[in-house]
């Protein structure tokens, strides 16, 4: 199983002698992609569809006619998860104290 995640910027075509801007955007997509065997999976999806995508690998492995497996759409969802936007900042779920933080133990030492 080969598994390779590639993020490209699509550009707008550019004419020579052009002097007037064209109204296209351009806009980051997201590609994965999967071999097997003769099979090619490949999934295009910009940061917006990424719970879109996500259903669509549970639909792919539930599908018995394909040979994308529960495995190849867990794999893959990770690799979904893992290339979000890494600007909105992870909340921890409890305010508790780590073993890391000092404590009075630390500062008496």
């Amino acid at each position: 199983m080969a598994c390779a995640f590639t993020q490209h910027v699509l550009e707008p075509p550019r004419a020579n002698g052009w002097t007037k801007e064209i109204g296209f955007v351009s806009q980051e997509v997201n590609v994965l992609a999967l071999v097997k065997g003769k099979e090619r999976y490949i999934f295009l999806f910009d940061d917006k569809r990424r719970p879109e995508t996500l259903r669509a690998l549970g639909r792919f492995a539930s599908n018995t006619e394909l040979s994308f497996s529960w495995y190849d759409a867990a794999v893959l969802s990770q690799k979904v998860r893992q290339t979000s936007p890494q600007t909105e900042a992870k909340k921890p779920r409890f305010d508790l104290p780590l073993s890391t933080d000092n404590t009075e133990q630390d500062e008496a030492a």
